[in-house]
């Protein structure tokens, strides 16, 4: 297969590039800096230099491709509208150049949880809810969507929650760093639900939209069927690391006032962060999980790793690469 991968620098998206170079398929990808990429062109990837907003470098990346895999996105903005650019108009600019240079091809987006916002302890959301998204980056994901569903092209939504595994450096990392400590921070109780997704599953999951018959013009939900509350993970993480963390609840007005005072600075300072105030509108729900059933019917994906495998392989991974 030909394939394109936006995001293919990143987390997500090198697992990704790694998941298809393994089925010997022939892949672009869309890079903003040579240097982050300059391992690729020997693994045989073709490069093609340049963003979203760069109408000749997406023209040049969507020819000729069979299936394009839109990974990258912005989590840290300096406001809702630079959101807005990236994750809705940046999509919109890559499901025009697929729609005129490949019409064909099988567009899939990875979206975020964040898009179809909390779900409530004990109900794990599905995609046929009406979505809620209560940050700007979740409304911005939700918007990324809208443009694929408004597309002509066989489109296939998926919405990742939490994920973790090597080469993480935004997600569980900081968990783990402080759990060597014996003691952790956690929002509100520790009672709140989450679903989770090692990486290389997730690739995997990406790769099944990309090929399977019954999943276009669908959104779906991929990850672990397992549910875990955040003070589980974070003592999980700490088992992992031969520690026994006790666990420090954060009132909602602690977070609130810190993050207000983060997003404030960074404003100032015109810095990009996700310490802003209405991630506590995230930080503070009672569950955050998805139900994968509809996707593992459609296909034959399943994520292989739950947090008792996931999280050793990570945990050993960051150590011998010295990220800890």
């Amino acid at each position: 297969m030909r394939a394109l991968v936006t995001g293919g620098t990143g987390f997500v998206g090198s697992h990704l590039i790694d998941a298809l170079l393994a089925r010997g398929d022939a892949v672009t990808a869309l890079v903003r800096s040579p240097a982050k990429a300059a391992d690729l062109p020997a693994r045989g990837v073709r490069l093609v230099l340049g963003d979203l907003h760069d109408r000749a470098a997406l023209v040049q990346a969507a020819a000729d491709q069979e299936v394009v895999y839109h990974v990258a996105g912005l989590t840290g903005a300096l406001d809702e509208a630079e959101f807005m650019a990236a994750n809705r108009d940046g999509t919109a600019n890559l499901v025009a150049a697929t729609a005129a240079q490949s019409p064909g091809a099988r567009f899939v987006l990875v979206s975020s949880m964040a898009a179809g916002g909390p779900s409530r302890p004990g109900l794990p959301r599905s995609a046929l809810q009406a979505p809620a998204p209560v940050t700007m980056y979740g409304r911005s994901k939700l918007a990324g969507e809208e443009a694929v569903r408004g597309s002509s092209l066989p489109w296939v939504i998926l919405r990742p929650p939490t994920i973790y595994g090597p080469r993480d450096r935004d997600n569980l990392i900081a968990v783990f760093k402080i759990a060597r400590l014996g003691i952790a921070p956690v929002f509100g109780s520790g009672a709140m639900e989450l679903s989770a997704i090692y990486v290389t599953d997730l690739a995997e999951a990406i790769v099944a939209a990309g090929m399977g018959g019954t999943v276009v013009g669908g959104t779906f939900y991929t990850n672990h069927p397992e549910i875990v509350t955040s003070g589980q993970l974070v003592r999980l993480i700490g088992e992992t690391a031969g520690r026994r963390v006790r666990i420090l609840p954060v009132p909602s007005w602690i977070a609130r006032g810190t993050l207000a005072v983060t997003g404030g600075l960074a404003s100032l300072f015109r810095q990009r962060t996700i310490l802003r105030l209405d991630k506590a509108n995230e930080f503070y729900q009672e569950a955050w999980t998805g139900d994968p059933t509809p996707f593992m019917e459609r296909t034959d994906w399943r994520a292989a790793h739950d947090l008792a495998t996931g999280l050793p392989l990570t945990y050993r991974w960051y150590r011998d690469a010295g990220w800890l």
